[in-house]
This record gives structure tokens, C-alpha cells and sequence, in this order.
């Protein structure tokens, strides 16, 4: 069940302009390493409630009759500040000046939306991202998203809808992990654009934690790549990524 991925959408949001003067020469020297990617693997460096562990507040168990019906992303589970909450978001490649290489990370916890099961197929998904609320190391690069590249003052927000329903095959065991693809429309930037969205995703008790990634070249949603002194270059695409937990209503 893939989800929004949207709601993903986000991943324009990569970019990560407008840092100056001295302060910007502090963020080429004191910026930590960036969030890991987003997984479901039990490998991954990812917090254990992304890993599929039941998430705080989840029910222990759902009788697999009791699995359709609509599912709704919960934000009470998790925490935004270790990024085991849900959350939709960025990467992106840049050199910034002295030829050092970054990679710029952006994510909000403000995303709502639902999925709809019925038997063994996922029959709706609908999510919503406030690209407002982005965050990442910088908030000087989070400001300058608002009137550059995703600019968020005029497009505030992404969204994702399945148009295509994702049959499961099964239902998933409590604890199981699946893969699917979500097919449907990703809305960025004020363009709207068909994608296929490979997911990851597991069942703990009433709460199911989705997450996935896509690659967004900028040009295909209109968003020019934004300038900043201390940024010798930015990569011209960069990937959406997203962790979503849906509780069952």
C-alpha cells in the first residue's frame, strides 16, 4: 500500500539554497551526516518503529477479518525528532564551496491521508504533505524554499492519489513485511505527473507503517534549480521519500 507518497512529493523539495555569509561558511564545517535513507530493512539504520516494531500506541493484534475498511496515517505514533514518526520528504546531491559534497535532507511530519483495503487489494490512497513545514539542518535552506524551487509560498502542498488498485495477493501476517508498487498521481510543485512508487510495508497490530522512495527530476515538475553562494552546484533531481503509519479506523 503505498501511500503518497506524496506525498511524497516532496522530493523537489531538495534543495537547499540560501545560506550566507559567515553563518553559511559555519554550515559547510559543522553540518552532521544527514538522515539515512528511508527502509523497512532490519539492517538499516532506521529507528525501531520504522523497522516494523509495534509503534507505540498500536493494538496488539487485528483479526485479519477486521483488515478492510479505511485506514487512516496516524501522527500521534512515533517522533518526528528520530524520524520514527510519519513523515514525507527529500534528498539531494550537492558540492558546496571547496568542493565538498553533501547530500541536503528535508522532511515534515505534517501529512495526513488514507488507504482503503477490500480482501486482498488496496482499492484507494490519498495523501496530503505541507511542504511549509519542511525541516532539515538549516533553517535558513528551508526559508529559501519558500520562494525558490518547490517555492511552498505558492505550492504548499503535494499530494499523491492511487489510481490504480495494488493487489496484494494475500493478506499480510502480523509482522510481515511486502512490496508492492503504487501506481498514481503525484501533484508537485503545481504539476501533476503519473509515477510508480515502490513501497515497503509491514503490519503491527492495527497500525500499518509504509515507506518508499522515487526519484524526481526537477524539470518534470517545473522547479528550477535554486542558486546560493556557498553551493558551487546542485544535481538537477533528487528522491521523494516517505514513512507512513496508517491505523485502522
Amino acid at each position: 500500500m503505498k501511500p503518497s507518497p506524496v506525498v511524497l512529493a516532496v522530493a523537489a523539495a531538495l534543495v537547499l539554497a540560501g545560506v550566507a555569509g559567515a553563518g553559511g561558511l559555519a554550515y559547510l564545517f559543522l553540518r552532521g551526516a544527514p538522515p539515512a535513507a528511508v527502509s523497512l530493512d532490519p539492517g538499516s539504520s532506521q529507528p525501531a518503529a520504522s523497522l516494523g516494531a509495534l509503534p507505540s500506541g498500536a493494538a496488539s493484534s487485528i483479526a485479519l477479518a477486521g483488515l478492510d475498511g479505511t485506514w487512516s496515517v496516524d501522527t500521534s505514533i512515533g517522533s518526528f525528532s528520530d524520524f520514527s514518526s510519519s513523515w514525507v520528504g527529500y534528498r539531494v546531491d550537492e558540492t558546496l564551496a571547496g568542493n565538498r559534497a553533501n547530500t541536503a535532507v528535508g522532511r515534515t511530519p505534517d501529512v495526513s491521508g488514507t488507504l482503503a483495503l477490500s480482501g486482498t487489494q488496496i482499492t484507494s490512497v490519498e495523501v496530503t504533505a505541507s511542504l511549509q513545514t519542511l525541516k532539515s539542518d538549516d533553517d535558513r535552506r528551508d526559508g529559501q524554499l519558500r520562494r525558490q524551487a518547490i517555492e511552498t509560498s505558492q505550492f504548499p502542498e503535494a499530494t499523491f492519489k492511487l489510481t490504480s488498485p495494488i493487489e496484494l495477493g494475500a493478506l499480510p501476517a502480523d509482522g510481515e513485511t511486502f512490496t508492492a508498487t503504487a501506481t498514481g498521481e503525484l501533484t508537485l510543485h503545481g504539476v501533476t505527473r503519473t509515477v510508480e512508487v515502490p513501497i515497503e510495508a509491514r503490519m503491527s497490530g492495527d497500525v500499518v507503517t509504509v515507506a518508499g522512495s522515487i526519484a524526481i527530476q526537477f524539470a518534470d515538475y517545473d522547479i528550477e534549480r535554486p542558486t546560493s553562494f556557498v553551493v558551487l552546484s546542485i544535481e538537477d533531481h533528487g528522491v521523494m521519500e516517505f514513512q507512513l503509519h496508517f491505523r485502522h479506523q
